[in-house]
C-alpha cells in the first residue's frame, strides 16, 4: 500500500513538474560561484534540493547582481538565490519564502589597517559595496553616511580593498569569513556584525509567483526538518547558518 501511495505521489509530482528559473550572480563565493566552468555553491545545492522535493526542473540563470531584481520583476526569472535580505521595501514588492540563512553585515579591511576598527570608524574613509545590494542601502542609512565615500561595484570589491584602492568593503559576515579563509588576499574582519540579516527567496506578487513561493517554502520546511539544509550549510561553511 505504501509503495502504491509513493508511486502515486511521484506520478503527481511528475504531472505537475515545471521549470523553476533561478537567478544568481555566479560571483558570490561560496554562495554562488563558477569554478572550472561549473556553477556551484551553497545556493546551487539548496535550490537543487528544493527541486528534488517539488519535482521541478531547476534552471540557473546568471547575470550581474544589480540586474537580478529587475529580471525578477520582468518575469525573466522566477526567483533570486543570491542572499537576498528581507527588508520592508522588498516585502512590499515581493512574496518571500521563510528565511533560510541568518547572518550580519560585516566590515572588512586590508590587514594591518588600524584606522578601520568597525562600522563607526568608516567616517572619512572610502567603502566598497556591491551595486544594488542590501549593504549599499545599509551604508546609506547610517546617520553619518554623508561622511563616508561609498563606492558601488559590480565585482572585485575584495581585490580593490586588498590593493588599497578603497579602505574597506561591507558584505555578510559568512561570505567575508570564507573569502578571508579561502583566498590569499591580505584581508581581515573589522569589528563585529552591525546589522542582523534574514535572507530568503523572493517571488513576484501574483497568483503564479505566490504558488511557486508556496511550493518552495514547503520544500524548505521539509529540508529543515529532515536535516538536509543543515547538511548543505556544513558542507560549505563548516557550521549551520540556516537557523537563528
Amino acid at each position: 500500500m505504501a509503495a502504491a501511495l509513493g508511486a502515486a505521489a511521484m506520478g503527481s509530482l511528475a504531472a505537475h513538474a515545471d521549470t523553476l528559473k533561478v537567478g544568481m550572480s555566479g560571483g558570490y563565493f561560496p554562495f554562488t560561484f563558477v569554478k572550472q566552468d561549473k556553477l556551484q555553491g551553497f545556493e546551487v545545492d539548496v535550490l537543487n534540493a528544493v527541486g528534488e522535493i517539488t519535482g521541478d526542473d531547476v534552471e540557473f540563470v546568471t547575470m550581474s547582481f544589480s540586474g537580478l531584481i529587475g529580471a525578477l520583476e520582468a518575469g525573466r526569472i522566477d526567483t533570486v538565490a543570491n542572499q537576498i535580505t528581507i527588508t520592508d521595501a522588498r516585502k512590499a514588492k515581493f512574496a518571500f519564502t521563510q528565511p533560510y540563512v541568518y547572518d550580519g553585515a560585516q566590515v572588512v579591511k586590508r590587514r594591518g589597517n588600524d584606522e578601520i576598527t568597525g562600522v563607526e570608524s568608516l567616517k572619512g574613509h572610502s567603502v566598497a559595496v556591491n551595486l544594488g545590494s542590501n549593504y549599499e542601502a545599509l551604508m546609506k542609512e547610517l546617520p553619518y553616511a554623508d561622511q563616508i565615500d561609498i563606492k558601488t561595484y559590480e565585482s572585485n570589491i575584495e581585490q580593490d580593498t586588498a590593493l588599497g584602492r578603497v579602505d574597506a568593503f561591507v558584505m555578510d559576515r559568512v561570505s567575508a569569513s570564507q573569502v578571508i579563509q579561502k583566498t590569499p588576499l591580505p584581508l581581515e574582519l573589522a569589528g563585529t556584525p552591525f546589522s542582523r540579516l534574514e535572507n530568503a527567496l523572493p517571488f513576484r506578487k501574483d497568483a503564479e509567483g505566490e504558488a511557486k513561493r508556496d511550493a518552495v517554502d514547503a520544500a524548505l520546511t521539509e529540508l529543515k526538518e529532515n536535516g538536509r539544509l543543515a547538511e548543505i550549510s556544513n558542507k560549505w561553511f563548516g557550521n549551520d547558518i540556516t537557523t537563528p
